[in-house]
């Protein structure tokens, strides 16, 4: 067995492991197989033997997901998945050798903080993301739909009458039932709801993402108007992208803890090296351990907060980010 399926297995048998320890062992191997991150951390003059704790590993900037082929090891991948965006050329890449390695993962997150996914029916109103293809988020909501064996159809584009038809179905029967959506389309129809409909029982989850289709809102504002339109007391919200393999998860007031194989720490927001434990607010860099093929140490765009028990806020974004960081490797 090579050291990326071994690692993985250990990850998904045990989920009660020294993080650090598996994320300095993850990160000696791929500063010598990933081609991008090794010269990177050349380019920045780091000594493997050097880093000795989590602060001291440099994180890659996530726009090389976009400029590289960002790769541990040589491999065929089975599925490569994209972020949103108008063309290809310009969306991030993920090149996933073994499709059951990120479904376990997500699985074993997924039910560590909501419980078996046999109790609940999965409806997913992912419009953008269906319509363009190559979704980390629609893969993981098609593997969810599966494994819980519901009756109901998983997907839905633009239908709301349909999708509410099956929602009264699912809660007929007694089942728990997940709404998860992009947010632009679950403010759209809670904007036509307004709180005409039962959703009691019912676990809404937004994604994030506007994608042009209405103005930025904080977080406060967008769950007020999803409160008001669904009736519900809590939003629930997924912290992932296309560029992570393990998922984050908030029961409500935007407070997110992280998924067992997953670690958030905070950076200088001047200064992105400067990555101390007593930072409570920065820039959000993601170890994801689950990151066996391409890189689990992530300088993020995203600004943030950090809470002394792991759990993590999301505060907001860097302006004009795609420059910042990407000029060690341009080719």
């Amino acid at each position: 067995m090579n050291f990326k399926a071994e690692f993985i297995q250990q990850l998904h048998q045990s989920q009660q492991f020294n993080f650090e320890e598996k994320a300095l062992q993850l990160f000696n191997y791929q500063a010598q197989h990933n081609s991008v991150y090794k010269l990177y951390l050349q380019q920045l003059g780091v000594k493997l033997q050097d880093v000795q704790q989590l602060e001291q590993i440099p994180f890659l900037p996530i726009e090389f997901f976009k400029t590289h082929e960002v790769k541990t090891g040589d491999f065929e991948p089975e599925v490569t998945f994209y972020s949103s965006g108008t063309t290809k050329q310009s969306r991030s890449r993920h090149f996933v050798s073994n499709l059951s390695w990120y479904t376990r993962t997500t699985h074993l997150i997924f039910e560590k903080f909501y419980g078996p996914l046999q109790d609940y029916v999965i409806l997913a109103l992912l419009p953008s993301y269906l319509e363009q293809g190559g979704s980390s988020l629609v893969a993981m909501a098609d593997y969810f739909v599966t494994q819980s064996g519901q009756q109901e159809e998983g997907f839905y584009l633009h239908d709301h009458d349909k999708l509410l038809l099956s929602i009264k179905a699912a809660k007929q029967r007694g089942k728990k039932v997940l709404l998860i959506g992009v947010s632009y389309a679950l403010l759209d129809w809670a904007h036509n709801l307004q709180g005409r409909e039962d959703f009691s029982g019912v676990t809404i989850m937004e994604t994030g993402g506007m994608k042009g289709r209405h103005r930025e809102m904080i977080r406060e504002e967008l769950h007020a108007h999803l409160k008001q339109g669904f009736g519900v007391e809590a939003i629930h919200s997924e912290y992932g992208m296309t560029e992570l393999l393990s998922q984050g998860y908030s029961k409500g007031e935007g407070i997110f803890w992280p998924g067992y194989s997953m670690r958030i720490l905070l950076r200088d927001l001047n200064d992105p090296f400067d990555i101390r434990p007593d930072h409570r607010s920065g820039g959000i860099n993601v170890i994801d351990l689950a990151n066996v093929d391409s890189c689990a140490f992530i300088e993020t765009k995203d600004i943030g907060r950090l809470h002394p028990d792991g759990s993590f806020e999301v505060l907001g974004r860097f302006d004009n980010s795609d420059i910042r960081g990407c000029n060690l490797l341009i080719a």
